[in-house]
């Protein structure tokens, strides 16, 4: 028997339009309770890049910044396209809020403690597992023991080691998820990649969005807006499987063509043979000029990674050096 389950929106969507709304916090409270196990709750919402609304509506990434009750402040973003500098900038962004809220004169004891988090719809790094938890220790050379602090620090940081002071970084990549729900944290990430959430699912803050993120309850030019948002997507990868297939088209031809002219002067089997590696030298450099054009096309449009892969019938590793050349050759 198929589960029952509820559509919602794509959370992205939701962090752009609805999820900045006070009365919204309980969900992102929830997601953010079942990762760090821990209760969660927001005092406010910070300024950040995605904060302002922007005429654009590509969502290749939002952000929102929050404060919790603790003074902790977290960065949860959604990322949909390949950045292969993407460690480099969630760095500058943790450290960036660093440098950003502690005030002039004040001790180093008020940095606050930045916590990274990054739902990524693209093939981050290389890695089997679909969540990852980065922290900062400090691990002796000689005995490997780690560096703790003192119980007066503890006391006057209220903080157990030093990992609790740096900034920390969860990263979880959705296309690495086999939906199989182990533990409560599973459910967010299935309805991040599936915009669904079955009835049976209970984790905090799940039953909150299923009911407000309906798709159903869009209306208006909200509705119109997102499914255009979601038709483009289609359409891109549609256009792209259909040019493939021209691709395909084009090739035979030639080679029907090329093997009917020399058919006279050699034997069938041998000329299908020459023609066949001549015409695909010739085609296959016209067709990786066109097909690079349309992958950077795609890319600049800010389709995932994974879209354009299956779009193009390239690994994501080839489409990864078509664009990192692209990014070389402007940089002349």
């Amino acid at each position: 028997m198929a589960k029952k389950a509820t559509s919602v929106i794509r959370f992205d969507w939701a962090m752009k339009k609805m999820l900045r709304d006070k009365a919204n916090f309980d969900i992102l409270e929830g997601f953010l309770s079942e990762l760090l196990r821990q209760d969660i709750k927001i005092l406010q919402l910070l300024e950040s890049e995605s904060n302002q609304e922007e005429k654009s509506d590509k969502h290749n990434r939002v952000d929102i910044f929050v404060e919790n009750e603790k003074g902790d402040l977290m960065i949860i973003e959604v990322q949909n396209s390949q950045e292969y500098d993407y460690f480099h900038r969630i760095l500058f962004g943790t450290s960036k809020a660093v440098a950003e809220h502690i005030k002039r004169k004040e001790p180093y004891s008020q940095v606050k403690k930045i916590i990274s988090i990054t739902i990524a719809y693209f093939d981050l790094g290389q890695g089997e597992d679909y969540i990852y938890h980065g922290t900062t220790s400090f691990v002796g050379i000689h005995k490997k023991d780690k560096l703790g602090l003192a119980l007066r620090q503890k006391d006057l940081y209220n903080v157990e080691t030093p990992s609790d002071i740096y900034p920390e970084y969860w990263l979880i990549k959705v296309e690495n998820f086999k939906d199989r729900i182990k533990e409560p944290i599973d459910e967010w990430v299935y309805m991040f990649k599936n915009a669904v959430v079955r009835d049976s699912f209970s984790a905090k803050g799940i039953i909150e969005a299923k009911e407000r993120l309906k798709e159903t309850l869009l209306e208006g030019k909200a509705r119109d807006s997102y499914r255009r948002y979601l038709r483009s997507l289609h359409d891109l990868a549609s256009e792209e499987y259909n040019k493939n297939i021209a691709f395909q088209d084009a090739l035979e031809k030639e080679v029907k063509i090329q093997v009917e002219i020399q058919v006279k002067e050699q034997v069938e089997i041998q000329v299908k043979e020459q023609v066949e590696i001549q015409v695909k030298e010739k085609l296959e450099k016209e067709v990786a000029h066109e097909k690079e054009q349309l992958i950077l096309n795609l890319y600049k449009n800010n389709v995932a990674i994974s879209v354009i892969s299956l779009s193009a019938n390239k690994t994501e590793k080839e489409i990864g050096q078509i664009i990192a050349a692209y990014h070389k050759e402007q940089e002349k």
